[in-house]
């Protein structure tokens, strides 16, 4: 996982310093915090990665 190329997302605040990273690599969707980028990542298989942000998109969740 220390090979992944992390881009801010584009959904991430204005703010340069908070802001939620995301990368791609072999099927998985990758996300941490732009803060702590040793910290905690989070993964989901590409397919299920964009179910849910559809997901979000449609206001399926209280966000």
């Amino acid at each position: 996982m220390d090979t992944l190329t992390w881009r801010k997302s584009t959904r991430s605040g204005f703010n340069n310093n908070d802001c939620v990273e995301v990368a791609r690599a072999a099927g998985t969707f990758y996300t941490r915090d732009s803060k702590d980028p040793d910290g905690p990542r989070h993964s989901l298989p590409i397919a299920e990665a964009a179910s849910f942000i559809e997901a979000v998109k449609r206001g399926t969740y209280d966000l």
